[in-house]
């Protein structure tokens, strides 16, 4: 494997100064994080990481088992970093009051705002999922929860005619999909040709899906696909 050069988390780390514990480990976090991104996970050695944070491949192995261990507490310490339990619990709480444009505009919201802050860590996902088993085992583990709490969701609002007819599983990809093609197109292809703000791209996004979603009784009885979605997001 060629050496990959000079960067400048390098610099930042370079120093052989003993750390505690948990800082190091948060150092080789870092530094895994930007090769794993940058290069790929098979195209980026133990031993790589090691002399980017300027220790041994032994150390690097005493923190984390494997790579793939290395790889699973990148995805944990992002989900710390985002407020992962608190946002599901916003989640729970929009979904227990049953308001559905608080609820997409909040995931909608969160998937952008990620895409903004952390393009390294959507490209490392990227990374990831080129290189297949066990690495896309590994992210799925941690999305499937959002997933099927959008899936149950979509299911309840069903079953109470608030929401039309579909395929929930269907509905719970497109109210992921859709930000994140944006933040996937934006990243990959530089294709930001949308000049509004993110507020307002995050409320155009949340309509079109509510508006796919949402019925109203008409009067015939029966469930029919609603003409505009209204409140916070008809601005």
């Amino acid at each position: 494997m060629k050496t990959h050069g000079t960067r400048s988390i390098e610099k930042q780390f370079a120093s052989r100064k003993r750390l505690k514990a948990e800082e190091r480990r948060i150092q080789l976090l870092r530094i895994a994080k930007e090769l794993f991104s940058e290069y790929g996970f098979e195209n980026t050695t133990a031993k790589a990481i090691a002399e980017a944070a300027g220790v041994t491949e032994a150390i690097v192995f005493r923190h984390f088992g494997s790579k793939q261990e290395l790889y699973a507490n990148i995805l944990d310490r992002k989900a710390d970093e985002i407020g992962i339990d608190n946002w599901g619990s916003e989640l729970a709480t929009f979904a227990k009051c049953e308001n559905d444009e608080a609820l997409v505009l909040s995931v909608i919201t969160h998937i952008l705002e990620a895409d903004r802050q952390d393009p390294q860590f959507q490209r490392l996902l990227l990374q990831a999922a080129l290189t297949g088993r066990p690495l896309n085992k590994i992210t799925a583990q941690r999305l499937l929860p959002l997933h099927r709490f959008l899936r149950n969701y979509i299911k309840k609002r069903q079953k109470r005619g608030a929401f039309k007819r579909c395929d929930p599983e269907l509905a719970a990809h497109a109210i992921v999909g859709i930000p994140s093609y944006y933040g996937l197109a934006k990243i990959l292809y530089g294709m930001d040709n949308l000049t509004i703000s993110e507020d307002r791209m995050a409320a155009g996004f949340a309509r079109i899906i509510l508006e796919g979603l949402h019925a109203v009784i008409g009067s015939s009885g029966k469930n029919e696909k609603s003409g505009a979605v209204t409140g916070r997001l008809s601005g």
